[in-house]
This record gives structure tokens, C-alpha cells and sequence, in this order.
């Protein structure tokens, strides 16, 4: 299983609620979660074959934005 984290703007439990049917609907996910403490709000995205363009495309559908979390080696090596 593969994961995938995001940078968002959804910063609490009522934007998660607005969310969720928009993040339940993406592709191959086996489940999500959004870290409304974190200061980035990161989205964490589960799945064996999810893909990060129908992650974002699903939270700018729900009116939210996103980006990809670069983690220690993508901004080394990115």
C-alpha cells in the first residue's frame, strides 16, 4: 500500500465534513485522514493504486487546495 500526504487548507472538523464525500470518492483509496493540528493540515491518502493528480483534483472539487508534501528526499533529490 502506497501513501501520500498533502499540504491543505482544510483547518477544521466542519471543512473536513465538507470534504468528505469529495475525499471518500478518490480512486483506489483504502482511507484518509486530515492532521487538522499540524500547522500544514496534512492530508494523509492510503490506497494501492491511488494517484496524487485524483487526490488534488477531489480537494479543489470540495473548494479546498493542495499540494504534495515533499518529504527529506524530494527536496534533496527533487
Amino acid at each position: 500500500m502506497k501513501t501520500l500526504k498533502f499540504k491543505t487548507n482544510i483547518n477544521c472538523n466542519g471543512c473536513i465534513a465538507n470534504a468528505k464525500p469529495y475525499l471518500d470518492k478518490i480512486k483506489n483509496v483504502q482511507g484518509w485522514n486530515v492532521d487538522i493540528n499540524d500547522p500544514e493540515k496534512i492530508l494523509t491518502v492510503e490506497g494501492d493504486h491511488v494517484e496524487a493528480e485524483n487526490v488534488l483534483e477531489m480537494v479543489q472539487d470540495a473548494g479546498y487546495s493542495a499540494e504534495p508534501k515533499k518529504g527529506l528526499l524530494d527536496k534533496l533529490f527533487g
